[in-house]
């Protein structure tokens, strides 16, 4: 279908510029002065309506014949044709409906000479149509870039969701892995918190797989997650691993990616905390900027030890998911000053 016909708003619009078109006919028609505006009115309004619809057949010729695939000699070809054709329609028309009004009697017409030269209609029809196949192209021009644009942006979409649906699953496997680690540790030296560690374990993941799956969830939720998770390291580390937070009250229902700050606490359990003798406390801390929300990891470094590389994902992980999610709205910073280690993750408010 036509996208003229298809929209009502644009079919007013096409209406109103024909209605245009029959007053300039109208005044073609009363300038030699043997004509009437009523009867000029009467004749050229109908007949103008009627060859509106007509000038629409040439959309289909425009999806056609391609400007990019079209040779020029062919396109003048066909669309001086189809003018030829159109104009000669409408001026036959134009004719019959020139006798039913002068049948009417409603109007006086002068026998000596016809309401419009058919030539002139005949000139005027070809031209009015070449002006609508024109626009046709660039209907089909706009149609064509706008598809492009849909196609381009829903291409990115989805490649956003696979990349943040592959993040996302890295992160499982990557904390199980440690985790059985340090449970197949336990089991010689102490069988009942190997036993231990493995209930809650499972629980863990129990909950995170719901809450994985799910785009967002609030930050009260993510921080149910982190403690249940530090009750499994705390398993492994006892009293020498700590854990303080400074949550303001307006954050808490503030919506994040799932499983965001996990690999944060992991990584300052494993490149910090597991590094001292006497373990240290992990900080986090989040504060409400604005439109944009600010979480903050800190955990004690052993001076002596490098920041060993891990096999997963880590901070990589996470500020790749903020990039995907959030693009340059979302950032990732770590510094370290030789005893600390601090990460700052910011990105926007979203309730």
């Amino acid at each position: 279908m036509h996208p003229i016909l298809a929209d009502r708003q644009k079919l007013l619009v096409y209406l109103f510029a024909w209605l245009l078109i029959a007053l300039l006919i109208s005044a073609l028609i009363v300038v030699p002065g043997e004509q009437s505006w009523p009867l000029a009115f009467a004749f050229s309004l109908p007949i103008s309506l009627v060859y509106a619809f007509i000038c629409l057949s040439g959309w289909y010729l425009c999806r056609a014949f391609p400007l990019q695939k079209t040779d020029t000699m062919r396109l003048l070809m066909v669309f001086l044709l189809s003018a030829a054709i159109s104009s000669s329609i409408w001026v036959l028309l134009s004719s019959i409906w020139s006798l039913v009004l002068a049948q009417s009697g409603l109007f006086n017409i002068p026998s000596s000479r016809p309401i419009v030269e058919t030539r002139l209609l005949f000139g005027i029809g070809m031209l009015l149509y070449l002006l609508a196949v024109a626009i046709d192209y660039l209907i089909v021009a706009f149609e064509e870039s706008r598809d492009a644009e849909r196609r381009s942006f829903q291409m990115k979409v989805l490649a956003q969701d696979a990349e943040l649906r592959a993040l996302r699953a890295q992160i499982d496997p990557h904390f199980l892995f440690n985790s059985l680690n340090s449970i197949s540790a336990l089991t010689m030296q102490n069988p009942k918190a190997a036993r231990d560690m493995t209930i809650k374990l499972a629980d863990f993941f129990r909950i995170s797989l719901k809450l994985g799956a799910q785009e967002f969830i609030t930050l009260e939720e993510e921080l149910a997650l982190i403690r249940m998770f530090l009750d499994i390291e705390k398993v492994r580390f006892g009293a020498r691993l700590k854990f303080e937070e400074r949550i303001s009250e307006n954050a808490l229902q503030t919506r994040i990616p799932p499983l965001l700050l996990q690999p944060l606490v992991e990584n300052a359990i494993r490149h910090g905390v597991a590094h001292l003798v006497e373990g240290g406390t992990i900080q986090l801390s989040t504060h409400v900027n604005g439109k944009l929300l600010n979480i903050v990891v800190e955990n004690p470094v052993d001076p002596d030890t490098m920041l060993s590389k891990g096999t997963g994902v880590g901070l990589d992980n996470v500020r790749k998911r903020l990039h995907a999610l959030y693009a340059t709205d979302g950032a990732l910073s770590a510094i370290s000053d030789g005893t600390r280690f601090k990460v700052s993750v910011t990105f926007p408010v979203r309730k």
